[in-house]
């Protein structure tokens, strides 16, 4: 019995990636599919980093395919291809970087600066090329969670190259300044740091830039927001009410600038005792999910108050590397891969496509 590509198709379309919940002809991920006698063969591309994961999404598809009477052979490719996806309007993608990802929150102290960069390490660790960048300008952590220290190099006197440290490039006002000097500065020269920050680092070809912003809702949010070319954003928040009640104000802030909401990430839901192991709800239960409900955005997972997770932060290792088989790194890695998955979800930007049109009088 002979085997045709619609018999392939047909098995694979009955095959559901794990990740999205959709199957593999559906979401389009299946190419160059070849049938020669009995031998099959065909590429599984992702839109989403997930090298922990190709393994596991190979033997599912290949058994599939395996399984169809006349099949000998089946070669399986899978990989991810991380592309640029659409941003605000009249507003042009940044050079050699494909997305952005605004991390947010209504207040401070909610562990947004430690989501950040435990999601820009986990999507590193899933292959991805990523960037993070140190928007708050007036308290810049990312240089001592990241362990990183020392001055940017320039190469051309105008722009900087930037620090790398766990796979992850970085830039950050805090390389810039002593660590103890404050930034005594009015709005305008803020939002002017942070454009130069972004716009005069030489990144090196990012999948994901993330951005670690400030708390609240002002100045440098709205730079962000109408000249940075964001492909979305994700609200941080603890389940306490008086930080959901920001983080709302924050979510609406966003999609009235018309930057999408990716997910909101609930911090410090659950506290287990160290030495009991008692599960405690210290900030209240289940506010985040309410939130989503209330939005319609995603919740893409709760982080429990854990005294390991500040020690690594602090030591310069978050938990993503200094633990990365553990319980809590796996959360990490799981709202990272929701997070990128969002992203691939979105349309793809087409801006580079259009030709440019320039008026001249001659």
């Amino acid at each position: 019995m002979s085997i045709t590509t619609d018999d392939v198709k047909a098995a694979l379309s009955h095959v559901v990636d794990p990740n999205t919940g959709k199957d593999f002809c559906a979401s389009k991920c299946v190419r160059n599919l070849k049938v020669e006698g009995g031998d099959v063969s065909f590429d599984i591309e992702l839109g989403y980093p997930a090298k922990s994961q190709f393994d596991s999404i190979r033997a599912l598809v290949t058994g599939a395919v395996q399984a169809l009477p006349g099949v000998a052979t089946v070669s399986a490719n899978v990989y991810s291809k991380i592309i640029s996806h659409s941003v605000q309007r009249g507003l042009k993608l940044m050079p050699n970087v494909k997305n952005i990802i605004a991390v947010a929150s209504g207040k401070g102290g909610v562990g947004k600066s430690t989501t950040a960069v435990n999601l820009a390490l986990a999507l590193a660790a899933e292959g991805a090329s990523v960037g993070m960048l140190d928007a708050d300008i007036y308290g810049p952590s990312q240089p001592m969670m990241l362990g990183v220290s020392g001055r940017p190099e320039t190469k051309d006197g105008k722009t900087m190259e930037p620090l790398e440290n766990h796979g992850v490039q970085v830039s950050s006002i805090g390389f810039l300044i002593d660590p103890d000097e404050p930034m005594v500065w009015r709005g305008p020269m803020v939002t002017q740091a942070l454009q130069q920050l972004l716009e005069q680092t030489n990144w090196r070809d990012l999948d994901y830039l993330v951005v670690d912003m400030p708390p609240g809702t002002g100045d440098i949010q709205l730079t962000l927001s109408q000249k940075v070319p964001v492909t979305g954003a994700v609200i941080v928040t603890t389940p306490q009410d008086i930080a959901l009640l920001d983080a709302r104000k924050g979510l609406k802030m966003f999609e009235k600038v018309g930057i999408p909401i990716l997910g909101v990430v609930e911090n410090m839901s659950l506290h287990i005792c160290s030495n009991c192991g008692h599960h405690e709800h210290i900030f209240g239960q289940g506010g985040g999910a309410k939130m989503c409900g209330d939005f319609g955005v995603d919740y893409l997972g709760a982080l429990p108050l854990q005294l390991a997770i500040r020690e690594q932060t602090d030591s310069g290792k978050p938990t993503v590397v200094a633990d990365p088989d553990g319980a809590t790194a796996a959360i990490y890695k799981e709202i990272a891969r929701k997070v990128a998955i969002k992203v691939a979800e979105k349309a793809k930007d087409m801006t580079s496509k259009f030709p440019s049109i320039v008026i001249k009088n001659d």
